[in-house]
């Protein structure tokens, strides 16, 4: 070897040395950018901890102040957490006026609607098992259901004209809201007439009863054709009994609430915590706060109901709810404990509605009983990826996987004039955000 062939072989070796240094240095440096890490166990800290600013949440404390103060809500409670940590809980106002208790930490709320994630979850739970495949037609676990055809035009003796389904309804199109199915209030036919007419969600009936009535009315449209908000989530509460062998309740119990500490969460409010549960609201004719039970007061929620309403049925606090939103965002997975695998985490909010039909809204599409953000800039949000719901009486969350943030709000009020408090908490919520994620 030539003295020239070494030095060339030693000056190599110098610079390759030199890289690794370099690249050494850099790996070093991305890991100073990298959030905070350690147990996603929704520890409360410091917002500074978890790349978000104490005073600029302040902003988001007095407008929740603020709206309770206009007497425009009687209550608000708002939560934040952030790579895994809680970032901010705050409370605001009364859980219950006329009696003077202010709103806790605690309080039991109504979440109506927030309920159907929570059956999603409680499906997908049964799909890892392989109890089904999401094509599957529904009708091949629900045989009420085969045969069932569909509107076509207004008819007499208001029955409509039909036609046959040009495919049954699959599983994924009745977690999606494509199954044709209806809810009789958000839309005008004479299938949501007759839908009103049986009474298909009668607080007094079973799952069962919801079903028998169902299979006797035509689809308001053809499966796959729309998205129309429906029945469909109590459908899959009778489709988790069915595939389980055990009532609704009582797999909710068993699969998700007790691993996950869910403790408030249930069908009714127990007696020992009836003075927790908050009261609802609306503003009478004079602007003023009244109390006054949502849809016309036909639910006690002090007693176990007959009718297990995967739609719409649970209570919670602000807490339970957080712990099932971390458990999301953690890929399935809390304190330990594995309710999915990030692989169906992640079906769950992919964007399943039809290719002809892409949104449900404007840069928003559909998952498993979920909504998602397809386009930030359409949307009016901010990350892509965002999936989301909320209940009537006016509870909402959001799991942003982006910026590994999940936020839970939680309010009782009806009417219209209930304020956006939804849009309002979104962006005092990211403007408070320092250190983006990502």
């Amino acid at each position: 070897m030539t003295r020239s062939t070494q030095m060339f072989r030693l000056v190599a070796a110098l610079f390759a040395v030199a890289l690794l240094s370099l690249g050494l240095v850099a790996c070093d440096q991305s890991r100073a950018d990298v959030p905070m890490q350690g147990p996603r166990d929704l520890a409360r800290v410091a917002p500074e901890e978890v790349g978000m600013s104490s005073d600029r949440l302040a902003r988001l404390d007095d407008a929740m102040q603020g709206l309770v103060d206009e007497s425009l809500l009687s209550g608000i409670t708002t939560m934040i957490s952030r790579h895994g940590k809680i970032a901010h809980f705050g409370t605001f106002g009364h859980q219950n006026i006329e009696g003077g208790v202010e709103m806790g930490e605690d309080t039991i709320f109504r979440i109506y609607s927030m309920t159907k994630p929570i059956t999603g979850v409680a499906l997908m739970i049964l799909y890892e098992e392989g109890k089904f495949r999401l094509s599957d037609p529904v009708h091949r676990y629900i045989p009420e259901f085969e045969g069932l055809v569909v509107a076509k035009e207004d008819g007499p003796n208001g029955q409509p004209i039909t036609e046959p389904a040009d495919h049954p309804m699959t599983i994924r199109e009745l977690m999606a809201h494509t199954a044709g199915l209806s809810y009789g209030i958000f839309s005008q036919s004479q299938v949501d007439t007759l839908y009103n007419e049986a009474n298909v969600l009668d607080n007094d009936s079973t799952l069962k009863d919801m079903i028998d009535k169902l299979s006797k009315i035509p689809l308001r449209q053809q499966p796959g054709s729309m998205w129309h908000y429906s029945v469909a989530v109590d459908v899959q509460g009778y489709l988790v009994e069915v595939l389980s062998g055990q009532r609704f309740d009582e797999f909710l119990n068993e699969r998700l609430f007790g691993p996950l500490g869910m403790n408030d969460t249930a069908f009714h409010v127990a007696a020992d915590k009836a003075d927790r549960f908050a009261q609802v609201y609306t503003h009478d004719e004079d602007g003023n706060l009244a109390a006054q039970e949502g849809f016309g007061g036909r639910r006690n929620y002090l007693e176990p109901p007959n009718f297990l309403s995967g739609g719409g049925g649970l209570v919670s606090t602000t807490m339970d709810y957080m712990r099932f939103s971390q458990m999301l965002l953690n890929g399935g997975e809390l304190d330990g404990v594995r309710i999915l695998a990030p692989s169906t985490v992640k079906l769950m909010h992919l964007n399943h509605l039809p290719r002809e039909l892409k949104e449900m809204s404007p840069g928003t599409g559909f998952g498993l009983d979920f909504a998602v953000v397809l386009d930030p800039v359409a949307a009016d949000g901010i990350s892509k990826g965002e999936y989301y719901w909320g209940g009537a009486a006016g509870t909402w969350f959001w799991i942003d996987p982006k910026e590994d943030l999940v936020f839970v709000g939680m309010i009782q009020h009806f009417g219209p004039r209930r304020p956006d408090v939804r849009s309002l908490s979104r962006r005092l919520t990211y403007q408070a955000i320092l250190e983006p994620a990502s």
